[in-house]
């Protein structure tokens, strides 16, 4: 414990194997397995990197895909005329959790948005789905709906659901953020103002309420209401788009 402490020496960063050289350079001759037990016991490890990012832009099929519409003019003479679409990503101590955005950027106002623990296509496609039922009595004919290569917005379910609301789709370039600076910006001040001010989430129930605040949560309900509230919210929009397709409404 001493050499692992030590400032000049292991510097509390040391692990078994770098612990185990040290000591036989001065002279103390152990195994290395038992450095390895002994720092268990003691409850010490080594200085370990950084999680990898995980990666939340996948690109998806090529063929078909459309051209940007936006050309980084990142803003909108009407509402409902241009959205912006993104996904990233909140380290956990359950893992990692991904938080899907659709803003407006005539209001710059968030109209969609989800929290899960996956990236399958359901994530972006529930933040399209409240987005559109927030916006249900207004026209959406021709809105641009712009967003990055990920394979969530060239998902044949996302991009029928846009043909169905009458809007047009947009696409950045390959690894060029700039494309969708807007929606990134929106990101950096989620991350900024919410999550690295708060820290320590436990999992993905925290970061949903965590992200609900700011949609005026009432502060008396339970963080597991907030959260039913929310869910039955995406599953009540799934079911009309469903029927509004010509499919049979679920028995309530």
């Amino acid at each position: 414990m001493e050499v692992w402490k030590d400032r000049k020496m292991g510097r509390e960063v040391y692990g078994a194997r770098k612990m185990w050289l040290k000591l036989n350079q001065m002279g103390i001759e152990v195994a290395r397995c038992t450095v390895e037990r002994l720092m268990r016991e003691l409850g010490i490890s080594g200085v370990q990197s950084r999680r990898k990012r995980p990666r939340t832009t996948v690109p998806g099929d090529p063929e078909g895909r459309p051209s940007d519409k936006l050309e980084r003019c990142f803003t909108a003479p009407a509402p409902n005329r241009r959205w912006v679409a993104d996904i990233t990503y909140v380290m956990t101590l359950s893992g990692w959790v991904y938080t899907s955005f659709i803003m407006d950027l005539y209001s710059r106002r968030i109209v969609g948005w989800q929290v899960a623990d996956n990236l399958r296509s359901d994530l972006a496609l529930d933040a399209l789905e409240m987005a559109i039922w927030a916006r249900r009595h207004d026209d959406l004919d021709g809105l641009v709906h712009h967003s990055d290569r990920g394979v969530q917005y060239t998902a044949i379910r996302y991009t029928e659901r846009l043909a169905e609301a009458k809007a047009v789709r947009s696409v950045g370039s390959k690894g060029d953020s700039y494309d969708n600076a807007a929606a990134e910006s929106l990101n950096s001040l989620y991350k900024r103002e919410l999550i690295d001010f708060g820290k320590g989430w436990e999992g993905v129930d925290d970061v949903m309420i965590a992200t609900m605040i700011p949609f005026n949560v009432p502060t008396n309900i339970t963080p597991a209401k907030a959260i039913n509230a929310h869910m039955n919210s995406v599953r009540r929009t799934r079911r009309i788009s469903r029927n509004s397709r010509g499919l049979i409404m679920p028995t309530e």
